[in-house]
Parts: C-alpha cells; structure tokens; sequence
C-alpha cells in the first residue's frame, strides 16, 4: 500500500487477482461513513458536502427503496430514529418520504448529480434494493465512481446485475471467506470490522490479491492501529480526524 492522497482512482473490473499476486499499489482511500455525521445528519447531501471538503477520498451511504421502487439514502430500515417518525420506508412513497422530512432524505439519482461529489461507496442493507440501484447507478453515467460493500448476498445480487462492479465483500470473522465464494463475487476488497483486523490478516489477504478496508473507526489510536497494520482503506464517522493523521 501506498499512502498517496485520499483519492482512490479505483477501475471497474479491477477484482481479486490470482491467488498469491500482490495487489497494485493504490492510494490509501479515507471513506467517510454516512457522510459527516457529528456535523451534519447521516446520509444527507449536506453530510456528504461536509465530508467531501473535509478531503475524503469516498463517501459511504446506504441505500433502500421506497413503496414505489425509488432508490433513497438511509441506513435505517424505518424513520424514527433520525426523523421520529415511526414508518418502515418500504411502506411509503418517494414524495410520502420528501414530505415527512422536509426533502432531508435524498434519492440516489440526487446523490449521484451532487457537484464535487467524487466515489461514492454503496452499503446494500437490503438485498432487494440492488437491482434498482445499481441501474439507478448506470443510468445516472457514475458507474465508473461507484463501489459497493455488502455481505455476501448483497455482493451477489450486485455481480449479478453488473459483471464489471468494483466490489468489498463484508467479513466479520478472521476465518477466510471459502474460496469458491470469492471465485463467484470477484470481490476486489475483503471489508473487516476493526477489532479483527490485524498486521497478519492484511498480509495474507494481500498475498491473495485482495486489498483491505476496515469499518467503522473513530479514535485516533485505532486509525493508528490500522494504518500501521496497513489497510488499504478506512471507513470512519471522524473524517476529520483520520485526514489530519495522513500526510500531505
């Protein structure tokens, strides 16, 4: 790995090479979680400006669907915790949901349009959003500066709807995921929780061709950890902070 600049250029198609290559060197890519959080609320457009100028290399958000199909930023599979208002989201529609929350939630295509915005790092809670995401994500011409996380069945239903997706499948064991699920996802990064991530772990997912990310960390001691074992990527809520321990 090399620590370069926030920007990871990423490449379409660029998955797992063959078992005992070493990766490409890239640029270290900071992602920020859900936007800036501790500024502005979590997967909004002004979360996402906010971490943008903070200097990340990636924005991470969630996405669900509506009633009516509408691909929408938001973690949560209901409203009440952000907005206290206690609706699943796949009980209303896309104007039901800009009307209780004063247009705050944004639509996918709206996230994708922001200027300035660079990669954006797609978080599928959802299996049964990925279709229409991802055609969301092609139809708005971003696929080249979208990658997306999930666990398997989210990575699978993504492989599914598009052959040429940069994908990071998300592991919450140090057991190595089998080889015949990697071979299937053409994952390009394995995406640890933090307490698993270790010198060693990222040693052997390098030597098999796999680059690294690790969720979610916000103390700088962790970010230390980490950048020392080195990870290829951070996902953390304190953007912020972890540009601040970056060099350049």
């Amino acid at each position: 790995m090399v620590i370069t600049d926030t920007k990871d250029t990423g490449a379409r198609g660029a998955d797992a090479t063959d078992a005992g290559a070493v990766p490409a060197a890239t640029a270290f890519t900071a992602v920020a979680h859900r936007g800036d959080p501790y500024v502005h609320r979590e997967n909004t457009l002004p979360s996402i400006r906010s971490a943008m100028r903070a200097g990340a290399g990636a924005v991470e958000i969630d996405v669900r669907l509506t009633r009516d199909g509408v691909p929408v930023l938001l973690h949560d599979a209901d409203l009440w915790r952000l907005w206290r208002h206690d609706v699943l989201l796949s009980a209303i529609s896309a104007a039901e949901l800009r009307e209780l929350t004063d247009g705050e939630v944004p639509t996918l295509r709206e996230a994708l349009a922001e200027p300035g915005t660079g990669r954006l790092f797609i978080d599928l809670p959802d299996v049964s959003a990925t279709t229409e995401t991802v055609a969301e994500v092609h139809a708005s011409g971003a696929a080249d500066r979208v990658y997306y996380c999930g666990g398997p069945a989210s990575m699978l239903a993504v492989r599914r709807a598009d052959a040429e997706a940069e994908t990071a499948l998300s592991w919450t064991t140090v057991v190595p995921p089998r080889a015949t699920l990697l071979a299937e996802l053409r994952p390009r990064w394995l995406n640890y929780r933090f307490g698993l991530v270790s010198p060693e772990l990222v040693a052997r997912n390098h030597a098999d061709g796999l680059l690294v990310s690790a969720w979610t960390a916000d103390t700088r001691f962790t970010m230390r950890r980490l950048l020392a074992a080195g990870v290829d990527s951070i996902t953390t809520n304190r953007i912020d902070a972890l540009r601040s321990l970056m060099p350049g």
